[in-house]
């Protein structure tokens, strides 16, 4: 069995500040390409904020085949792994949370968030589930709530994926925090044990405003266990050997 070297940022929040994500995304992709890692993923939202107010991500959203956007693209390395970065999208005049995929500066495809809060009605729902290869490693995204439904981890597992990539932004009032601190991973584990698939997820972390993120950010095998995780409440990179399984075979 081959396996590929897969990484995970947990990151401070960057709201409203593209040049300083961008800045901390080079750093933390430096680090992940002197360890090997052919992918890295980066939180929901990661690039502008996790920004839900129509006027908020409309004033910061990118057009993928804009001039902007190029230029975020050509600060971007042009070695090390495959870049997975959360960030707003607008297109004909409709915003998206979308995660994009990067390869050297290049852009691949992108994933937009399918299942959408209540909060986040500024949003249009995506509709495709694509898959994206590095080498042997076949993977698909979820971005954040798209976890809480077993469709959108069926629609992975349907595309031949054997890896869910997982994008989060849980910054909360700690009230709800402290409920859902521990239901994060239990719910993703469900989706892992559904479908055979593993996932990785990348979150924030800090506090602001009462608000306090922990993460997780982890790796969970097909059977819903966590195998790998970084320490709730510091930034970090979280470095794990995938194996690169045979995807499953889901049975209609």
């Amino acid at each position: 069995m081959t396996s590929i070297r897969i990484a995970a940022a947990q990151t401070p929040e960057f709201q409203e500040n593209v040049e300083a994500a961008i800045d901390y995304a080079v750093r933390v992709a430096a680090f992940a390409e002197a360890d090997g890692a052919a992918l890295l993923v980066f939180p929901e939202g990661f690039l502008q904020g996790y920004l839900t107010d129509e006027a908020s991500a409309r004033r910061v959203a990118l057009n993928l085949a804009s001039a902007e956007f190029a230029a975020v693209l050509d600060r971007l390395p042009k070695s090390g792994p495959v870049l997975v970065i959360g960030l707003i999208e607008i297109d004909d005049g409709q915003l998206f949370n979308t995660a994009v995929v990067v390869e050297r500066g290049v852009l691949l495809g992108r994933y937009r968030k399918a299942h959408l809060l209540r909060g986040e009605q500024a949003f249009e729902a995506g509709k495709e589930s694509p898959l994206f290869a590095i080498g042997a490693l076949r993977f698909g995204i979820n971005i954040c709530y798209d976890t809480n439904f077993p469709e959108a981890a069926a629609k992975v597992a349907a595309s031949g994926a054997s890896l869910i990539v997982c994008l989060s932004n849980n910054m909360m009032p700690r009230e709800k925090a402290e409920i859902f601190k521990q239901t994060h991973n239990a719910v993703r584990g469900e989706r892992c044990r559904e479908t055979g698939l593993w996932l990785i997820s990348s979150d924030v972390t800090g506090e602001r405003d009462g608000r306090i993120a922990w993460g997780p950010t982890a790796v969970l095998n097909r059977q819903g266990q966590v195998v790998a995780q970084l320490l709730l409440e510091e930034p970090g990179l979280l470095v794990f050997d995938f194996p690169c399984i045979e995807p499953v075979a889901i049975e209609d």
